[in-house]
């Protein structure tokens, strides 16, 4: 059997579940009762679309930059040789995976919520409760904590890789800690990080459940905005047309880290 005849399966499947959908959404943003029109462009121009738009890149990119924070230490750690009981701790990373993040994310609403777990800690050691839902607190952290393994993962898969003797070379030439890490460690490990604020930055952008759960509706992301606009409103025009800008969007992040991880990996980092 010729092998390029065992791809069509996956060809027949890409057409009729990515690339007919895509042409049904360009299709309904751009014709409204079959007729060509750019209303549903125009219509996302008014404040308070472009305003959730902006609301949702910032959030995004703040969870994006509190993930990798949080993130290159600990993959820095699990991925050194003296780390004892690394499997244990990456399991712990990976074990939320496991589990639905609709079941993930409704159990830190009620861990959070008012009259949560967490307030009635706070009061009992005679502290005022704090209102972590309903706002973008809430929000964010969902993010954060939703989206943390994707970026843990990568970044420490691209940190084992890399060839300890150079390293060891780094310090034998009489270059300090910090001056290896730079210069060593970090361009080396620049493929799992843009991996990971690629993984974490798409998700965190197009997210609704999580801001409909721990914002409790009065946070409005891009994503809520389609969503109402498929399941609530019924204009499925303009629901296309956001997803189209929301795309591009995604398209230019995704070339713009693409081309950055290119150039590091020629060494544009030293």
């Amino acid at each position: 059997m010729n092998r390029k005849s065992l791809a069509y399966p996956y060809l027949i499947w890409a057409a009729i579940f990515i690339i007919v959908p895509l042409l049904l959404i360009v299709y309904f943003s751009f014709f409204v009762d079959g007729q060509f029109t750019l209303a549903n462009y125009q219509k996302f121009m008014e404040d308070y679309y472009i305003v959730a738009m902006m609301r949702s890149i910032g959030f995004a990119f703040i969870s994006t930059v509190i993930c990798l924070v949080l993130a290159y230490p600990l993959a820095m750690i699990l991925a050194g040789r003296d780390m004892s009981n690394k499997s244990i701790i990456l399991l712990l990373v990976i074990l939320p995976m496991w589990m639905n993040s609709l079941l993930r994310t409704y159990a830190w609403a009620n861990l959070l919520e008012n009259n949560g777990v967490i307030n009635n800690m706070l009061n009992a050691m005679g502290l005022p409760s704090v209102k972590f839902l309903y706002g973008n607190f809430g929000v964010i952290f969902g993010m954060i904590y939703n989206f943390f393994p994707f970026m843990v993962l990568p970044i420490y898969n691209a940190l084992v890789k890399i060839d300890h003797k150079l390293i060891e070379a780094s310090y034998d030439l009489g270059a300090d800690k910090w001056t290896t890490f730079k210069k060593v460690t970090l361009p080396l490990s620049m493929p799992g990080v843009i991996t990971g604020i690629i993984m974490v930055f798409m998700p965190a952008l197009t997210t609704f459940l999580i801001t409909r759960l721990l914002g409790g509706g009065k946070v409005m992301l891009i994503g809520n905005i389609i969503e109402e606009q498929f399941t609530r409103t019924g204009d499925m025009g303009f629901g296309s047309a956001v997803s189209m800008i929301l795309m591009i969007i995604v398209l230019i992040t995704l070339g713009f880290m693409s081309r950055k991880g290119a150039l590091d990996e020629e060494g544009g980092l030293f």
